[in-house]
């Protein structure tokens, strides 16, 4: 009797669309509305969440892959694409100041170039 309980309730676990699912292609409908000559957007799962990732197009220039979280409670916020709109702006923010060969903080680059 046990083994038939587990056997329906791995069937039934199968045929539902898991949450985990659903939020990644919540995401992913919202990156589609997305674009920008520079950098390419994707997103995976990740556990209960799911990150976002952010490339630079031209494979030529060495820069890191950025990625941010996005967390259960902000993918079931009915108000997620705001928030979602928020927090990519945000991170291309960071991405682009990440992406700095040289700022005046570079105290001995300067003086090591007279600057």
């Amino acid at each position: 009797m046990e083994i038939e309980h587990r056997s329906l309730l791995n069937l039934y676990n199968a045929s539902m669309p898991s949450t985990s699912n659903a939020r990644l292609e919540r995401v992913l409908s919202q990156l589609k509305l997305y674009e920008h000559p520079l950098l390419s957007f994707s997103a995976k799962a990740k556990g209960e969440g799911v990150e976002v990732l952010i490339q630079f197009k031209d494979p030529k220039v060495p820069v890191h892959t950025y990625s941010f979280d996005l967390h259960p409670r902000d993918l079931d916020d009915p108000q997620f694409e705001w928030s979602f709109q928020r927090q990519l702006y945000d991170a291309l923010h960071d991405y682009f100041v990440e992406m700095f060969i040289r700022t005046p903080q570079d105290r001995s680059d300067r003086q090591r170039r007279g600057l």
